[in-house]
């Protein structure tokens, strides 16, 4: 018998929001090459040391295959048709047991890697119908849409920096070269950056940590940990106070100006020192090169999004973007134009905000979604509308969430949890069923998420490498067969979406590039089916003015609720205790989330999981570099290794996110035999934003002292 032939694939890694371009080599059901697509419109043949690990994923032993029902401690496999009745049931008599919003669901981040997921999960949301919905949005970047669908209009109206043809970059805890980019789709950081500085330019980074991006910026800046809105405010002043204001061709179309100067006189750049650490000089300088430069741009992303004023701090970031005349400007901040979901007025999905509110601490929802610090205690505080069954989707929140015991503990106290995962994690070990789809190679994809985030235009359908197993089901097939049954048990009428490809490519048919609005492009799903490279749509352009979603089309530049909020920022600029140590998190480029411990080559070489400290805060609480030590915030303890560093400022403390596997009960073998510990067992879900809700996971209060 002759071997099988070997055949080339082309397809977008699914791994990060960098989406590059990958050259598959396959010889039958065999991977024999992962590279980088060197005719990727964006990502021109680079890949990070995630992409190889695609094939761990496909053939991980421990990724589930068929449904799985826990009896007690063992898991059985079962039928398809059993665990679509037992979920449809379980649901339903949790509603008319206990009213509709009983049922929760809370969707991960990797579900945004798979478009069946985006497409389809709707449908199983409109069956059950429920006000207890979270998400990750609101551990990570409910601040960016949130000051978005306040002052465009839209939710995903969000600016992206023109990197390529930028003069001068300015990062708030952001570190592209670990993330390729987040919220801002970027392929090949090092290569941007290097071209940045090869022009000419300049890349400045603020962060509490000299970060792998900090290490090759022209400056790098700490500030201390949740203090960069008083930073942030102290530029828009001093840009009002030195004359440098030019928001250029916006300047007719946006109100609220004179509000924004007039509340942004307190914050002085000797205020802004005394909070941050930055020096009042620098600050000013920083003010003075920005409005100077042509081209330039501000970008902030985890580290500001994820504290106690992350809100304050992405809509600050929008408004110097505006001063400086860098929205709407090549080389400052552009909208994309993507072929499918452009955004626009009319485009569904805007979003709204407080329309109701959590019923335990009254926390506010936004599009429909409430905060993920209010989990715990909705499944935990007894009463009307307590949540008693759960469904998660790609999600392992007991990692990856504030208050992780406490978390943990809910979860175990459910009546009934169902997960649509493929894993046996930290969190789903918890489930009575778990629906596991099929692996990333064996189905079809289109990133609609991030080639909307993306710093230049193209379009990719990525096709699949392998067939499905037998047996096996794709997540849009799992969600129209549960939302199906569901329905039926409640008297609904139910009419099954067709497959993902199909939606989109009506979508991008009838959009921007489809032949009624570009009859020269003319793009449809087939001429994509027949580009296995992508097609380059060109670089990010201006054009914001008509796509603006407010009602009067207008830039709402000072929407009341954050103006009103600075008050609070002022109200909190006081005096740190000389002892304080601040927890931050920090990234790595080998290790995304907590799904991406469970393959050999992505958690291989030196450990990466250790509590980063100052030596001088070693010294004044007399430990030892390498020691084991225990970390205590107000919620819990944790205890690991220790390493000595100046990459971390005095008074700092960092431990990575997505550690602590080793749990009763996981089975992820790989994932289990890993040392490190879970920064979320110390993260308080009662430290928030408290105008939006989302987790302020960096700038917790903690004490370091050697484990005893």
């Amino acid at each position: 018998m002759s071997e099988p032939v070997i055949t080339t694939h082309y397809r977008a890694c699914h791994l990060c929001e960098a989406i590059c371009g990958l050259e598959i080599r396959t010889q039958g059901e065999e991977i024999l090459s992962i590279k980088g697509d060197k005719k990727d419109p964006v990502s021109h043949g680079y890949i990070c040391p995630k992409a190889t690990a695609i094939a761990d994923i496909h053939n991980d032993p421990d990724r589930l295959r068929q449904p799985a029902k826990r009896v007690g401690d063992e898991w059985h496999t079962i039928s398809w048709e059993e665990a679509i009745e037992l979920t449809a049931q379980k649901l339903v008599e949790t509603q008319e047991n206990h009213g509709p919003n009983a049922v929760g669901f809370y969707a991960g981040n990797p579900g945004v890697h798979n478009y069946g997921n985006i497409t389809h999960g709707p449908l199983l949301r409109r069956a059950v119908k429920t006000k207890n919905n979270f998400s990750a949005t609101s551990l990570d970047q409910l601040p960016h849409h949130l000051t978005s669908y306040a002052m465009y209009g839209h939710q995903y109206f969000l600016p992206i920096p023109d990197i390529d043809r930028t003069d001068l970059m300015v990062i708030f805890g952001g570190n592209p070269i670990a993330s390729n980019g987040s919220i801002m789709t970027m392929p090949n950081a090092p290569k941007r950056f290097k071209a940045l500085q090869a022009r000419g330019g300049q890349l400045i980074v603020i962060d509490p940590r000299r970060t792998e991006t900090a290490e090759i910026a022209d400056q790098h800046h700490f500030v201390k940990p949740g203090k960069d809105a008083y930073v942030l405010m102290a530029i828009i002043n001093t840009l009002f106070e030195e004359g440098w204001v030019k928001p250029n061709h916006l300047s007719e179309h946006i109100d609220g100006l004179a509000l924004i100067q007039d509340h942004a006189k307190p914050f002085t750049t000797e205020l802004a020192q005394a909070q941050s650490g930055l020096s009042a000089a620098s600050i000013k300088e920083l003010a003075e090169q920005l409005a100077s430069t042509d081209k330039a741009v501000v970008y902030g992303r985890m580290g500001v999004s994820v504290q106690e004023f992350g809100t304050i701090c992405q809509w600050a970031i929008q408004v110097i973007n505006m001063l400086i005349g860098a929205l709407d400007a090549v080389g400052g901040s552009l909208l994309t134009s993507p072929a499918f979901a452009y955004v626009r007025k009319g485009l569904n999905g805007a979003g709204h905000f407080n329309a109701f509110q959590s019923r335990v601490s009254g926390l506010p929802e936004f599009s429909g979604e409430l905060p993920s610090v209010a989990m715990a205690e909705e499944i935990l505080t007894p009463g009307e509308g307590q949540i008693k069954a759960m469904v998660t989707v790609a999600g392992n929140p007991i990692i990856s969430s504030a208050n992780a015991s406490e978390l943990d503990r809910a979860f175990d106290s459910l009546d009934f949890f169902v997960a649509f995962d493929f894993y046996i994690n930290a969190t789903t070990r918890h489930a009575d069923v778990i629906l596991p789809p099929t692996s990333p190679l064996e189905h079809d994809h289109y990133d609609i998420a991030f080639l909307r985030l993306a710093v230049h235009n193209s379009a990719r359908y990525n096709p699949a490498v392998f067939e499905p197993e037998e047996g096996t089901l794709h997540d849009w097939e799992i969600f129209n067969a549960v939302s199906k049954r569901i329905s039926e048990l409640k008297g609904l009428d139910f009419r099954p979406l067709p497959a993902p490809d199909q939606l989109v490519a009506y979508g991008i048919e009838n959009e921007l590039y489809g032949a009624k609005q570009n009859p020269e492009v003319a793009l449809t799903m087939d001429k994509l089916k027949a580009a296995p490279h992508g097609i380059d749509l060109g670089p990010l352009q201006p054009g914001l003015l008509t796509r603006l979603c407010t009602q009067d089309g207008r830039i709402n530049a000072a929407p009341d609720f954050l103006i009103s909020d600075l008050s609070r920022l002022l109200e909190s600029a006081i005096s740190s205790p000389d002892n304080e140590l601040l927890l931050i998190g920090r990234r790595h480029v080998r290790s995304n989330n907590s799904w991406m411990h469970n393959y050999h080559r992505l958690v291989k070489g030196k450990p990466r999981w250790q509590l980063m400290m100052h030596p001088d805060d070693l010294a004044k609480r007399n430990i030892e570099p390498d020691s084991e030590v225990t970390i205590e915030s107000r919620v819990g303890h944790v205890t690991t290794t220790v390493i000595a560093t100046d990459e971390v400022m005095p008074g700092v403390v960092s431990l990575p996110h997505g550690w602590g596997h080793k749990r009763r009960g996981v089975k992820m073998e790989i994932a289990t035999q890993q040392d490190g510990v879970s920064c979320n067992e110390l993260t308080d879900d009662k430290l928030i934003d408290r105008l939006s809700g989302n987790a302020a996971l960096n700038g917790v209060p903690v004490t370091v002292r050697l484990a005893s």
